[in-house]
């Protein structure tokens, strides 16, 4: 069941491609802090401050730490704003705001499943997203899998 008022209705694609962009600067910036502080933490530690490039024994170990921790970054950004509020700073400006199906604050659980969810959605050329064009909810890939709603608020 979908939370809904005459005030609260689903977000549009375009809405929701808005907040992304916005809040795609901060994310990319804190994944630019955290990758440069780690990469320097791990260059010092185990190559002695040079560069460690494809010739070096851990190299691959060292692209899927450094994958796995943007992934986990990118994780507990958007989850930290779906769990307390459900709203990123885009979602905030755009007045678009995350729910859980049952009108309950989302959890952890529910923000993993749409984070990946969501990937999955671009990376399968943003059909998860335009799914939501022909779903008469307005329901993307990411909403009905984590059993979510994107709503936009009322303007006041």
């Amino acid at each position: 069941m979908t939370p809904q008022t005459s005030e609260n209705t689903p977000a549009t694609l375009f809405k929701r491609l808005l907040a992304i962009c916005y809040d795609l600067f901060l994310l990319i910036a804190l994944l630019f802090t955290v990758g440069v502080m780690v990469a320097g933490i791990i260059t010092f530690a185990i190559n002695d401050g040079n560069a460690i490039t494809d010739s070096h024994p851990a190299y691959a170990v060292y692209r899927i730490f450094m994958l796995i921790l943007l992934f986990i970054t990118g994780f507990l950004f958007y989850g930290w704003f779906w769990t307390h509020g459900g709203q990123s700073l885009g979602m905030r400006t755009w007045k678009l705001k995350l729910v859980s199906a049952d009108d309950k604050p989302v959890s952890w659980k529910q923000a993993l499943i749409r984070y990946i969810t969501a990937l999955i959605s671009w990376g399968s050329f943003a059909l998860g997203f335009l799914w939501g064009l022909f779903n008469k909810e307005k329901k993307t890939w990411h909403d009905m899998a984590s059993d979510t709603v994107l709503l936009q608020l009322d303007k006041t």
